[in-house]
């Protein structure tokens, strides 16, 4: 059976960001992640993880000026100081947070600009968070990013997030499989799964089109789930969708496997 993490920045939106360790826990999760930990104290959040017996599955590398366009830094050339400065601080928290993974985000490629650097300086970028991370048994993950979430991210394409995996040639790097994303861009999830199961270090999950709850839209997730059983995926489920009403309501899909 998966093992699910609630999305605390997407899902419990009804209580603040700090009561939401308590509303996943009593809904039956195990573990959470969330896009940013960083405005909040890294000892509070841990006090919070332990209180309600929770793992921390995943968070990401900082986005930088989100007014600006800005979605990561790690690809963005002349940038590598503040990339690596947010590399550090992300393995802060998860020492603190006693977190497995961290997904270092690329950035967005404006038009016109050399992708072919950003991609060269995010491998690189990402090569400096592997080694810091290795020592402390810390993955990296990668992942693309659809258009139309967000256009001209410097990969959509699961094939592209290989790629780079293939070039950054570090064993604690790997694929972060969102089949949201995925089923936009690509489509053959099943195929990919089995083709490539033993890069994916992490999963997120929503409903296509909409991204609201598994049990919606076109992605049949009871036999995918199935699928990572049969496959022998043990890592985490991230549950990264919107809920579509009040979230507790919304969880009739994750009865069977609480």
């Amino acid at each position: 059976m998966p093992k699910f993490a609630a999305n605390l920045s997407m899902m419990f939106k009804e209580v603040d960001f700090l009561d939401r360790f308590e509303r996943a826990a009593n809904a039956g999760f195990k573990a959470v992640e969330f896009l940013f930990p960083y405005e909040y104290d890294k000892a509070k959040l841990a006090e919070l993880l332990e209180k309600y017996g929770l793992e921390q599955a995943l968070f990401n590398t900082a986005s930088g000026d989100v007014t600006k366009g800005e979605w990561g830094l790690t690809a963005v050339p002349g940038r590598e100081k503040e990339a690596r400065e947010m590399i550090n601080q992300a393995f802060e928290y998860a020492l603190v947070l006693k977190c497995p993974r961290v997904h270092v985000m690329a950035g967005v490629v404006p038009e016109g600009e050399d992708r072919g650097a950003y991609r060269q300086t995010f491998i690189e970028n990402v090569r400096y968070a592997a080694d810091l991370f290795k020592p402390h048994n810390i993955d990296v993950v990668i992942e693309a990013l659809s258009p139309p979430v967000k256009p001209n991210y410097l990969f959509k394409s699961q094939y592209q997030s290989l790629a780079l995996v293939k070039d950054i040639d570090r064993e604690n790097v790997g694929v972060q499989y969102d089949f949201f994303h995925a089923q936009l861009v690509d489509g053959n999830i099943t195929n990919f799964l089995k083709d490539h199961i033993d890069q994916i270090k992490h999963i997120q999950i929503a409903s296509v089109p909409d991204r609201h709850e598994p049990n919606q839209g076109e992605i049949d997730y009871p036999w995918l789930f199935n699928l990572l059983d049969e496959l022998g995926y043990k890592g985490w489920v991230g549950c990264e969708y919107n809920p579509e009403g009040n979230t507790e309501a919304g969880l009739s899909w994750f009865k069977p496997y609480r």
